[in-house]
C-alpha cells in the first residue's frame, strides 16, 4: 500500500506542470505586452527621425485595415478586418452602428455606460465588477483580442480602486488603447501593463477626467502614432493640442472615421482629428 500511495502522489507531482502549462496557453498571446514583459520598467519611445514625413493617409480599407470611425463623446467604433464591431465606452445611444458585436464600458459617468444593453450585442465588457473587484477581460473574438487595465476612480477626494479600465484591442499587427474616463496619472505599473499602444483615444476635456498637463504627459511617454481625441468638453482642444508641443504635428480629418494598417502608420506621431470631435 504504501507504495501504491507514493507511485499516485508521484502522477500528481508529474502531472501538475503540465496542467499549469496547459493554463498558459490558454492566455492569448499579447503582441503589444510583449516587451513590456521583457522589459517591465521600461519607458516607450518613437524613434522615428523628427524630419520624417508627418503626412497621414488612410488607406483603402481591405485585409489588413482597421477602420475607426468617431460616434460621439467618448465613444468610437472600431471595425476590424473580418468584420467584429466594437464601440468603446458604449451608453446605448451614441454610436453609429445598430448592435455592435462588441462593447466596452466605463462606469465613472452615466454617459459612459449602460445598464441595460441591447441583449442582441455579443460581448459587454464593463471596465469595473459590481463586487468592486478588478475587471479582468481577455477576450478573443475572430481577430481581435481584447484586453484591460484597471485604474480608479477619484471624485470628491474619495478613491474607488479599480472603478474604470483602459481597454487595449491588439487587431492585425495593431495595438489600439481607450483610456477611458481616466483620473489619475498612470504609474510605470500601468505602462508595463498596457504595452506598446500605435493608436490611442485620449480624453481631452482637460478637467473632468485629468488636466491637460497631466494627460499630455501620458500621452508623450506613449508615444503612440495616432492620438485620437475624444471626450472633449470644457477647455479647448486647441490648449491640448499646444501643450503637446512640436513632437506631434495635428492632422483635422474632414470625415468621421479613417482606416489604418501597420503599414500606413504615420512616420511622425500625429493627431488625428476626425469630423465631429
Amino acid at each position: 500500500m504504501p507504495r501504491m500511495i507514493s507511485f499516485l502522489l508521484a502522477c500528481i507531482w508529474i502531472a501538475l506542470p503540465v496542467h499549469a502549462q496547459a493554463q498558459q496557453q490558454a492566455q492569448p498571446f499579447s503582441q503589444c505586452m510583449a516587451v513590456a514583459k521583457a522589459l517591465p520598467g521600461a519607458s516607450y519611445a518613437n524613434l522615428t527621425p523628427a524630419d520624417a514625413a508627418a503626412s497621414f493617409t488612410p488607406a483603402a480599407f481591405g485585409d489588413d485595415e482597421v477602420e475607426i470611425q468617431f460616434a460621439g463623446h467618448s465613444t468610437y467604433v472600431i471595425t476590424t478586418p473580418s468584420g467584429v464591431t466594437i464601440a468603446t465606452d458604449y451608453n446605448g445611444w451614441s454610436g453609429k452602428v445598430a448592435v455592435p458585436r462588441v462593447v466596452t464600458m466605463n462606469k465613472a459617468h452615466s454617459s459612459h455606460f449602460t445598464l441595460a444593453p441591447d441583449e442582441r450585442i455579443e460581448h459587454v465588457l464593463r471596465g469595473w465588477n459590481f463586487d468592486r473587484s478588478p475587471a479582468d477581460h481577455d477576450v478573443v473574438v475572430d481577430d481581435v483580442y481584447i484586453r484591460n487595465v484597471t485604474t480608479d476612480i477619484r471624485n470628491f477626494g474619495a478613491v474607488e480602486q479599480d472603478g474604470n479600465s483602459i481597454f487595449i484591442f491588439e487587431v492585425a499587427d495593431l495595438c489600439i488603447g481607450h483610456l477611458g474616463h481616466l483620473h489619475h496619472p498612470l504609474e510605470d505599473s500601468h505602462f508595463a501593463q498596457i504595452g506598446r499602444l500605435d493608436i490611442v483615444m485620449v480624453p481631452v476635456d482637460g478637467g473632468l477626467t485629468l488636466s491637460h498637463g497631466a494627460m499630455t504627459n501620458i500621452a508623450k511617454r506613449l508615444q503612440s502614432s495616432i492620438l485620437l481625441p475624444m471626450h472633449r468638453r470644457g477647455a479647448p482642444l486647441s490648449h491640448f493640442i499646444d501643450m503637446m508641443g512640436d513632437a506631434f504635428v495635428t492632422n483635422y480629418v474632414g470625415s468621421d472615421s479613417v482606416t489604418v494598417s501597420a503599414r500606413t502608420l504615420p512616420r511622425r506621431p500625429t493627431i488625428l482629428v476626425l469630423k465631429g470631435i
